[in-house]
């Protein structure tokens, strides 16, 4: 498709009133206790920033009554096992349940308005993955109510969390609960990318996008190929506690350092998925406060670029202690090290921009909450510089030294700036504003109250005092340095708390202040349910400061899309780079089944922790269903034909292929199941690198002889030549797709087909998951397989169904596109796996 070119500007020509009429119709919120079933990135964003903030008071409160239990020697307010659940907690929550869905909120609330979107491009899958995220999140919090609280750890390394040593329900809660968030994680991570890259308002280009925008599109991306590690490892745990394949068990080949390595795959990229879109925030609020455009634009880009790449070169970092190779430990070393410099660029480019600003820069709440991520953060990377140095974490590993060097990172890189934000753009969402003098009495508590509490730990690590312990003797001289932290600790929450009382005293909804900052952002126009009036074109990177009458152009209807072409609700989709019109989307409006969809989807996973296995999959049953009706209507057709979107420009409101917003979002799940797969591949090798004569000892059943995997592999490829087919069988416009359909359904049966042939070739030859690693890792190959498997025959059907009702055709085809793509890349990866499976170490013995 040809991207349309812009042939007239602001249109002075006055807007029939019905058009603001339509506006407001179709983007009306649902009222009372309908709100639960809206989907506009206004509401449900709210929900989500404010449920993450909860669980941040939350596990506040657990960190409070830590402090106080290690505020003196010998002290016996909280005994060991809940202790143990307690710190579990405050880790899990701050960092699954806090910190990544509050920085993902905070794209779904301002990147619309920062793009001047009206939404982003699957508002039913936001909806989705926030109510599952809610639901979830809650119900696995309430378990420390009930002795039911994992207590291994956040970081649940096993053999600690193994069946044997732990073998209640407390860590399944942790496995199922976690793996699932993790999902709901992974779907906004769609959205973002999506949203990013293809609903920018015209000629707003790559090299004019918000940094804001720059770091969510890195956290997006950094999401799609960090989060599966711990998916992996989560689903491995779990089958080995339920069924005991022994992924981790060293007797039978496993390894549990092959947890760490998934899980820190995960774990050190996640510090940075967390900072990257907080120091976008930052480098939002500091050009508007002083002033000044950001000084050094690009080299900020490259920057967030670089920490995004490096981030995933570090993991090791966490595992200097466990006897790796010098080798490993060097380059890890330096690329700890390393990517201080990415992070560096960025601290001077924000001294830059206020020093050029310096005789405008005004000291707000929200720059007082930036001046103090710039000192705590750096003094955090300084001592991360520290603990890169081998032989200087030798010393201070497992001590308190760490807990202060990342609770410096975390909370001064994430915590203060999040604040900051609240301060800011507070505006946006509220009538009345949050208050700047309660506001300077909450930045000094929390600010001295953190430096109270955090700096003594350093030495409090320096001297020997290890983490995770409930008590200590007096005679170590820890008494002293610890009960400082505690005072501090009370500080800094008597500062949140007067946060607390000032949102609930002041933030009404209701008309907004407009622009009180007079920043140069499209996220301060004026704005409705609707988001803005009009969707400008876009020339410079602060159009609000450069573009003369932009606001009141965009108020009155004079740029694009200023009514509802299409009766319902839209946003433009343009082109990647330069950002040229394409297309209208055609969104839905509040429904129940996302709603619904997310409930039993909790309530599958969950049910799943305590072993009722039939109403659990019973509940799988209906979020499936509910997810189907939800999609039935998201490929609307090209019915409607071309609509004026003003400006004298028409464009399609349907489009199929790789102009599609949603082949773009199947590209990206095929990236996030690569990735996914890619950590089984590591674990396969390195099982076997480390252990090759346990994992499968002498004697033990092999594979199947080659002709079984041949005819799976044959299977494969029949069924990516159906797909083709059914491409070339696509009926005309208004005829059935029988033929079509049967071609789908060969290809399902084809896949499932080389599943049942890969399984049944494993069983004949004895090999068995339960009896070694390698049993394990082979089945999990299949597992794998089925999962996509699964997900083909309900995406197959679907299409089939389509096709029978009339619904799919040449033209009406995105359906079948996403599942041709998703097939063809089950194919590959399937045949992947074949020969990894097959070939290794069969081929190489």
């Amino acid at each position: 498709m040809t991207d349309q070119v812009i042939v007239q500007l602001p249109n002075s020509t006055p807007r029939p009133a019905r058009e603001l009429e339509d506006l407001e119709r179709v983007w009306a919120t649902p009222k009372g206790w309908r709100i639960v079933t809206a989907v506009n990135n206004t509401v449900v964003g709210l929900i989500y920033i404010g449920v993450a903030f909860l669980f941040f008071l939350m596990a506040g409160v657990l960190a409070i009554l830590m402090r106080t239990q290690l505020a003196v020697s010998g002290n016996d307010f909280i005994g060991q096992e809940l202790y143990n659940q307690m710190f579990t907690m405050h880790g899990t929550t701050m960092m699954f349940l806090f910190a990544v869905p509050a920085v993902e909120a905070l794209g779904v609330m301002l990147l619309p308005q920062m793009l001047a979107a009206r939404d982003l491009p699957f508002p039913r899958l936001s909806a989705y993955a926030i109510w599952a995220y809610v639901i979830g999140g809650l119900v696995f919090f309430t378990t420390i109510f009930y002795d039911l609280a994992p207590a291994g750890g956040w970081f649940m390394y096993p053999p600690l969390t193994l069946k044997e040593f732990s073998p209640a329900d407390n860590a399944d809660f942790w496995l199922l609960g976690i793996g699932f968030i993790e999902i709901s994680a992974i779907a906004g991570a769609v959205e973002i990318v999506v949203g990013t890259l293809r609903t920018r308002p015209p000629g707003m280009s790559l090299s004019k996008m918000p940094i804001f925008a720059w770091s969510m599109l890195i956290f997006a991306a950094m999401i799609m190929f960090a989060f599966p590690a711990v998916i992996l490892a989560t689903m491995m745990l779990e089958i080995e506690r339920s069924f005991g394949w022994p992924f981790f068990t060293a007797a039978l080949g496993g390894d549990a350092l092959l947890w760490q390595h998934l899980f820190w795959f995960f774990g050190h990229p996640e510090v940075y998925i967390i900072f990257l879109p907080a120091a976008g925030l930052v480098s939002m609020i500091v050009p508007t406060m002083a002033q000044t455009p950001l000084v050094g634009y690009r080299l900020i880009v490259v920057a967030l670029i670089a920490t995004g790449f490096f981030s995933f070169g570090l993991w090791v970092h966490h595992m200097f202690t466990t006897g790796i190779p010098a080798l490993s430990l060097a380059f890890f070393s330096a690329a700890s090290a390393a990517v201080a410099v990415p992070s560096g660029i960025q601290v001077f480019s924000w001294i830059a921009t206020m020093a050029a600003g310096r005789r405008r820069f005004r000291i707000t709440t929200a720059s007082l909450f930036v001046l103090g991520f710039l000192f705590i953060f750096t003094l955090g990377g300084l001592t991360g510089v520290m603990v890169a140095m081998v032989p200087f974490d030798y010393q201070v590993h497992d001590t308190y030294f760490v807990v202060a060097h990342f609770h410096y990172v975390l909370v001064g890189g994430m915590v203060f700036p999040l604040f900051a934000t609240f301060y800011h753009w507070m505006p946006l969402f509220s009538r009345r504003m949050l208050s700047e003098r309660l506001g300077r009495w909450v930045f000094w508590l929390m600010f001295l109250g953190f430096n109270i509490a955090f700096f003594p730990m350093h030495l409090t690590g320096l001297l020997g005092m290890p983490r995770r312990v409930w008590t200590y003797p007096a005679e170590l001289g820890w008494d002293t340095l610890n009960l400082v932290s505690t005072a501090g600790s009370y500080i800094l929450g008597a500062g949140i708390l007067l946060f607390v009382i000032d949102l609930f005293r002041t933030v009404r909804p209701g008309p907004k202040p407009e622009n009180p900052w007079g920043a140069g952002t499209l996220e301060w126009l004026p704005s409705d349910v609707y988001a803005t009036r009009s969707i400008p074109l876009v020339t410079s990177r602060e159009p609000l400061w450069d573009q003369e009458n932009l606001v009141e152009d965009v108020q009155a209807g004079r740029w694009f899309l200023p009514g509802a072409p299409t009766g319902g609700r839209e946003t433009i989709v343009t082109s990647p780079v330069e950002a040229r019109p394409q297309y209208i989307i055609q969104m839905p409006g509040p429904g129940w089944s996302p709603l619904l969809a997310a409930m039993f989807t909790a309530a599958c996973f969950l049910l799943l922790t305590v072993k009722l296995v039939m109403i659990a999959a019973v509940c799988g049953v209906l979020a499936i269903v509910f997810c189907l009706v939800w999609t039935w209507s998201l490929d609307p057709g090209p019915a409607k034909g071309s609509v004026d979107i003003g400006g004298g420009m028409k464009l399609p409101t349907y489009v199929t292929g790789p102009t599609s917003h949603s082949w773009w979002a199947m590209v990206v799940l095929m990236f996030v199941a690569g990735s996914l797969y890619l950590s089984y591949v590591f674990s396969y090798l390195f099982l076997w690198t480390v252990s090759p004569d346990v994992w499968a000892p002498a004697g033990a059943p092999q594979l199947p002889s080659p002709g079984w995997p041949a005819l799976s592999a044959l299977l494969l490829v029949c069924g990516s030549a159906a797909i083709m087919a059914a491409r070339r069988l696509l009926p005309s416009p208004g005829n059935l797709g029988t033929a079509a359909a049967a071609a789908i359904l060969v290809a399902l049966l084809c896949m499932s087909g080389a599943l049942a042939i890969e399984l049944l070739g494993h069983w004949r030859t004895g090999l068995q998951p339960s009896d070694s690693a390698y049993g394990a890792m082979v089945y999990m190959a299949s597992v794998l397989f089925g999962q996509v498997a699964a997900a083909l025959v309900i995406m197959g059907l679907f299409t089939a169904a389509r096709l029978l009702v009339r619904r799919l055709d040449r033209e009406w085809r995105v359906t079948f596109d996403n599942l041709a793509l998703l097939y063809h890349y089950a194919v590959f990866q399937s045949l992947f796996g074949l020969a990894l499976v097959h070939g290794y170490p069969r081929l190489v013995a």
